[in-house]
């Protein structure tokens, strides 16, 4: 077994991800019986979020950001893992970037406040950044 630090924001991330889709379809669906939404009514791309309340699709779209830049962040955290290179800074850095995302999704799923949300994604992208030049170094043998 691989043994790295920089596994357990991983997992984190990874149960955060199911945190976020418990609550999602903890609104979406009451939401969507009040709206007299049927299941298929929603296979046409826009409805839900033409008709269900933004705080409710917040955590829909929510959902689905986590599994976009967080992939980046899951193949370079394995990468350093593999290649020993999952402790000490880059763990640190790794549980950074996961509080940074488990903040942008609470702010994106109550207040919604675009600059606040801007500011956690720009914060996350340079911890996410950083990691990926921490993974290139080794890598591709460059020294510095």
């Amino acid at each position: 077994m691989i043994e790295a630090e920089i596994l357990k924001p991983v997992v984190a991330l990874m149960a955060w991800t199911m945190v976020m889709w418990a609550w999602m379809y903890a609104t979406r669906i009451p939401a969507m019986s009040k709206a007299n939404i049927a299941p298929d009514d929603a296979a046409v791309t826009g409805t839900l979020d033409k008709t269900l309340p933004a705080n409710v699709q917040s955590k829909a779209h929510n959902y689905n950001h986590l599994h976009e830049q967080p992939t980046v962040f899951y193949a370079v955290a394995l990468t350093l893992a593999m290649i020993g290179q999952g402790e000490g800074m880059n763990a640190l850095i790794a549980w950074i970037y996961v509080g940074l995302r488990v903040a942008h999704s609470l702010v994106q799923a109550t207040a919604n406040k675009v600059m606040a949300r801007f500011v956690l994604f720009a914060l996350s992208s340079v911890m996410l950044i950083v990691l990926i030049f921490h993974a290139a170094i080794p890598v591709f043998d460059i020294h510095i």
